[in-house]
């Protein structure tokens, strides 16, 4: 028999559970289109960077819907929910094999109270030393100096239920050398829905690297001028730059083979304000919870080609894979594991990262 009482309270449930999703998918749907004339005028560029094995191993497809933990602060926050006491994470990668290019990676997530989790993230740059060269010595013999790039993530995420959850990062920019530097601000939100009768089924949203413009400033872009026989400092003023936003709408299920095994098939799609839009798929072959397999393969969005443009505005080709092994650490299920991805790219050798972790 009809009920209208009760047919209420299953309509405002689903109401409250979906209105969170529906709010930021809405809000967001009219805020991103990808530009490719706009390519390469954007700053903060580190920001879009992945310095960690897992997510990069599938080609960042898993990013917005199956990582969870410290590293879910630079794929979507919301899954930093999902840490079950206290995690520590440390990713070193080989950037762009040749290029003499590192980056360092380190990640903190702790429970609060029985839904929250807060989340710490720091990622460096390491360029190596570079040759200053002027306009008079363009071939240098000055001597050298270091570009320092790093950004520092504060994060809160929440299980508003046993299927939703959202999180915030709000993320300090700093780059730098010993006369001009930038310094701004950022912030990251996301969302996160989990169903299925195992939890096999997962869909998110998120939104990154939302921000003021950012500019360069310091003495190294004054100048010595003569007016009138008398010396004179000339201070010239940088243009802004607009960080590189990004909307990442991802999607997994899990296919379980019992309890000895699951293939977790991913895909996402990312919208970039200042490059093309793209479309990542990735698989995952986890044993047990003791061995893991991954795969990646990334489609950007076409472009004009000619004889001298392939069409294609970034380093990534070919397919990306990773591997992790993990041991258990107590009986409360905490585990050690050591992660390893390689991403393929042209120009240079690639991208190699490992890192380890442990979860208690």
């Amino acid at each position: 028999m009809f009920n209208f009482k009760t047919s209420k309270m299953l309509i405002s449930r689903y109401i409250n559970k979906y209105s969170v999703t529906m709010a930021l998918a809405l809000a967001v749907t009219g805020s991103f289109a990808g530009n490719p004339d706009r390519a390469g005028s954007n700053g903060g560029v580190q920001l879009l960077i992945n310095p960690w094995a897992k997510s990069s191993g599938m080609a960042n497809a898993s990013g917005a819907v199956s990582i969870t933990g410290a590293e879910a602060i630079f794929t979507n926050v919301a899954g930093l929910a999902a840490t079950r006491k206290t995690e520590l994470i440390f990713n070193q990668s080989n950037y762009l094999v040749g290029s003499g290019i590192s980056l360092s990676a380190f990640g903190f997530s702790q429970k609060v109270g029985e839904s929250g989790v807060i989340g710490v993230s720091v990622n460096t740059m390491n360029f190596g030393e570079v040759e200053i060269t002027t306009t008079a010595n363009p071939d240098g013999g000055l001597g050298t100096y270091r570009l320092n790039y790093s950004n520092i993530g504060v994060s809160y995420a929440k299980a508003f239920s046993n299927s939703i959850s959202g999180g915030i990062t709000f993320r300090l920019i700093s780059e730098r050398t010993a006369s001009v530097g930038l310094q701004g601000a950022a912030f990251d939100a996301g969302i996160r829905y989990v169903t299925g009768k195992r939890e096999n089924v997962r869909f998110g949203i998120a939104l990154k690297n939302l921000g003021p413009a950012i500019f360069y400033k310091g003495e190294g872009l004054a100048q010595e001028v003569i007016l009138d026989g008398n010396p004179y400092t000339l201070n010239q003023r940088a243009d802004k730059y607009e960080l590189p936003s990004q909307l990442n709408i991802g999607f997994a299920y899990d296919f379980l083979f019992g309890e000895t095994f699951k293939l977790g098939a991913n895909a996402n799609y990312q919208s970039n304000s200042f490059t093309k839009d793209q479309y990542m798929l990735g698989v995952e072959l986890n044993l047990r919870d003791r061995v893991a397999i991954r795969g990646g393969y990334m489609i950007e969005e076409s472009g004009k080609r000619s004889q001298y443009n392939s069409g294609i505005t970034n380093a990534w080709t070919g397919i990306a894979g990773g591997v992790s092994l993990m041991l258990p650490v107590n009986k409360d299920g905490g585990q050690f594991s050591v992660d390893y991805s390689y991403r393929p790219t042209n120009p240079f050798n690639g991208i190699h990262t490992v890192g380890a972790r442990i979860n208690l």
